[in-house]
């Protein structure tokens, strides 16, 4: 099997890498092979752009989100997640609520040993909010 037909099996399905059609917010998040299931390894992603609207004011909230997981078949694309967490920007929701949307929605679209989800919300109204949300699948004994 040569190189390029490993990596063509690894990014089949893949629909927004590499697409000129990249710029608008998707909700779906997609998902490639893990090619070291056997191994628990930490994946971490990080964005200080999130951005969604307060629900009460319409106001804009910043976040930095914080994202871990140990993978078990699926590791998230990068750029799905990417255009996933910008179509949270038009929309109005608290801080607790949204990082918990964010956390069930990863553990949907692949189903992780473990994925904690923090969003550090920047300063509004006086005080800066911190939401850490996890999840951990219990493993047959």
């Amino acid at each position: 099997m040569t190189q390029k037909t490993r990596q063509d099996d690894v990014t089949a399905g893949l629909t927004q890498l590499g697409s000129g059609d990249g710029t608008k917010p998707s909700r779906t998040l997609e998902t490639f092979p893990n090619r070291h299931p056997h191994r628990r390894y930490i994946v971490s992603l990080v964005t200080d752009e999130f951005t969604t609207n307060c629900p009460m004011t319409g106001q804009p909230d910043f976040a930095t989100i914080r994202i871990r997981y140990i993978p078990d078949q699926r590791v998230v694309e990068s750029k799905s997640l990417k255009l996933y967490l910008w179509s949270f920007r038009n929309e109005g929701h608290f801080h607790e609520h949204v990082t918990n949307i964010i956390l069930d929605d990863l553990v949907a679209a692949f189903e992780p040993h473990f994925c904690e989800v923090i969003g550090e919300f920047k300063v509004r109204g006086g005080i800066a909010i911190t939401v850490e949300a996890r999840y951990e699948r219990e493993e047959n004994a």
